[in-house]
């Protein structure tokens, strides 16, 4: 074999080691998230939705705004957790596929932006559920499809785009009981995040005369 077939199963080899890491990370975190979640909502179930009320967005109201923080991980019964459990762990997982470190920041900036968006165009509106989060992982794939094009995020970004496009139907502000708001400012959110921590190209270095 010689030194550059070498060289380039030794670089494959890495960057099949540094996948695998990133996805059972991934797949950690996220289990994480979700169990975290179903604990909340059994000591809720026992409390008569007493975290819901004090924790949830409650748009435009100031005690509301703790909510932006906490809301993801509270639910409005099991089967409200139920619904959002199962595309939370696929779409989670794959947003941290490549790059935990990228997918906690784009968290943060999924739940701060989402958050915030609802709270300031729901007046009087009392708000919870991961939802936005899922919204705003859909959101950040198919953005970083886009704008890092790396082929394996352009693929990745185009099953999700095919498996899960009926989603945006929840952004339509016609469905009771549904936060459209949550839907929208979570997408957002995760575009926002796509962009903010896209891969930064090096620019071409200029000619000299």
């Amino acid at each position: 074999m010689s030194d550059y077939s070498g060289s380039r199963y030794e670089s494959a080899k890495r960057g099949a080691g540094a996948l695998l890491s990133g996805a059972l990370s991934s797949l950690i975190i996220v289990v994480g998230m979700l169990a975290v979640m179903w604990v909340v909502e059994g000591v809720d179930f026992f409390l008569n939705g007493t975290l819901d009320r004090q924790f949830g967005i409650i748009g435009w109201e100031p005690d509301g705004l703790i909510g932006i923080l906490f809301a993801p991980f509270l639910h409005g019964g099991f089967g409200h957790l139920m619904a959002n459990s199962l595309p939370l762990l696929v779409l989670g997982f794959l947003a941290g596929l490549r790059d935990v470190r990228k997918f906690l920041w784009a968290s943060a900036l999924i739940i701060l932006i989402g958050g915030l968006g609802t709270w300031l165009t729901s007046p009087g509106v009392y708000t919870v559920g991961a939802s936005g989060l899922v919204f705003g992982y859909f959101g950040f794939i198919l953005a970083r499809g886009v704008f890092d094009r790396h082929l394996l995020d352009i693929a990745i970004a185009i099953g999700v785009g095919i498996a899960y496009y009926g989603i945006l139907a929840g952004l339509l502000p016609n469905q009771q009981g549904i936060s459209w708001q949550g839907h929208l400012f979570g997408l957002l959110g995760g575009v926002v995040a796509g962009w903010v921590l896209r891969r930064k190209r090096a620019l071409p270095a200029r000619p000299s005369f």
